[in-house]
């Protein structure tokens, strides 16, 4: 079973599709994201691969990532959050993925990917950020290049 498994992983990687996922930042964001790409392979929803780095000097607990898909003519078709993303040492970069499974992706339409959420170790609080406008903005100059 392991041997079909991994055969089964394999053909998959083979046959998925890439293209890339801009990236919208906040300014103060304390997480960057770098090398988004979505990958769609087979019959199964699209799948955003990143590598996402902590550019404190501290441990963040947690994170989130949300992804806005836009319709070819720029209007937001779907937002959709990750589960949060655990531990991140200070200016550490770690792969993570998001499944798109809200909507589906069609060839005409953009994604917009970007943390939207951080907590430190130790802290109640959160860092926060509304990303949707600065989104819509990078589609829209997207368009215009």
């Amino acid at each position: 079973m392991h041997s079909f498994r991994a055969t089964l992983a394999l053909a998959l990687a083979l046959t998925a599709t890439e293209r890339p996922a801009l990236v919208v930042q906040a300014p103060d964001s304390p997480v960057r994201l770098d090398r988004a790409t979505v990958l769609t392979a087979g019959d199964g929803p699209p799948v955003v691969l990143y590598a996402a780095t902590n550019v404190t000097d501290q441990l963040l607990e947690q994170f989130t990532v949300l992804a806005f898909t836009f319709r070819a003519d720029g209007t937001l078709k779907a937002r959709q959050t990750a589960p949060a993303r655990h531990l991140l040492d200070a200016h550490e970069t770690k792969y993570s993925t998001l499944v798109l499974d809200g909507s589906p992706l069609e060839a005409g339409d953009t994604l917009v990917v970007g943390v939207n959420q951080a907590q430190r170790a130790g802290s109640d609080s959160w860092w926060r950020a509304d990303l949707q406008a600065a989104a819509q903005a990078l589609v829209q100059q997207k368009k215009k290049d």
